[in-house]
C-alpha cells in the first residue's frame, strides 16, 4: 500500500497502521449506533481481530485509512478503505466515521471527495463505486453529494431490525480519462 497523505481543509487522511487500534476505535466497531448499518454489527471486535482485519491490507492492491481530523484536535475520527480491482481499474469504498461528536459536520463526504480526488488523479482508477443499505440516509446523501449516481438495487437483500431492506449501489466514471 503506498500511498502519500491525503489532505484537505480540516482533514489528514493516511494509512492505517497498528496504533490506530486503540480502545477509543475498538469501541466505535462494538457501538451499535456506529455500526447500525454495517455488517460489522453482527461481529464483536477486539484487538486481535482488528490486528488481523489490518493484515488483510498486506500485499494488497487495497488502501485502508485512518481519517485525521486535524483542525479541532478530534484527532482520528474514522476510517475510509478502497478495495482495487486491477482488472477492471476499479474501486469499490467504504467509510466509517467512528467519533459520534463530529457527526454532521461533513467531515465524511470531506473525506469521501479526497480519497476519490486521490484514486481518480493519481491511481488513474477508471471508476468507483459503493453500495449501502437503503435505510442509511447518511451514506446516500454523501453518494450523491458527491456526484455518484445510483446504478442498481438488490430489493430486500437484507434485515435490519426485522425489516427487510433494499442495498442501494452507486457508482463514478473517471472524467479525466
Amino acid at each position: 500500500m503506498n500511498v502519500r497523505k491525503i489532505r484537505t481543509e480540516r482533514l489528514e487522511i493516511i494509512p492505517f497502521e497498528r496504533k490506530h487500534i486503540t480502545a477509543r476505535y475498538i469501541d466505535w466497531l462494538n457501538d451499535p449506533d456506529v455500526v447500525r448499518y454495517s455488517n460489522q454489527r453482527f461481529m464483536i471486535h477486539t484487538k486481535k481481530t482488528c490486528e488481523e482485519y489490518l493484515a488483510t491490507y498486506d500485499n494488497s492492491p487495497d488502501f485502508f485509512w485512518a481519517i485525521i481530523e486535524k483542525t479541532n484536535n478530534y484527532g482520528h475520527i474514522g476510517n475510509i478503505n478502497a478495495h482495487i480491482d486491477i482488472n477492471h481499474n476499479t474501486a469499490d469504498i467504504g467509510i466509517l466515521i467512528g467519533e459520534k461528536i463530529v457527526w454532521g459536520r461533513k467531515y465524511g463526504l470531506e473525506a469521501w471527495k479526497a480519497v476519490c480526488d486521490y484514486l481518480f488523479i493519481v491511481k488513474s482508477i477508471r471508476k468507483i463505486t459503493a453500495g449501502t443499505l437503503a435505510c442509511n440516509k447518511g451514506m446516500i446523501k454523501l453518494a450523491k453529494k458527491s456526484g455518484m449516481k445510483e446504478e442498481g438495487r438488490r430489493l430486500r437483500q437484507e434485515i435490519v431490525v426485522s425489516e427487510e431492506v433494499d442495498v442501494v449501489y452507486f457508482g463514478t466514471f473517471n472524467s479525466n480519462l
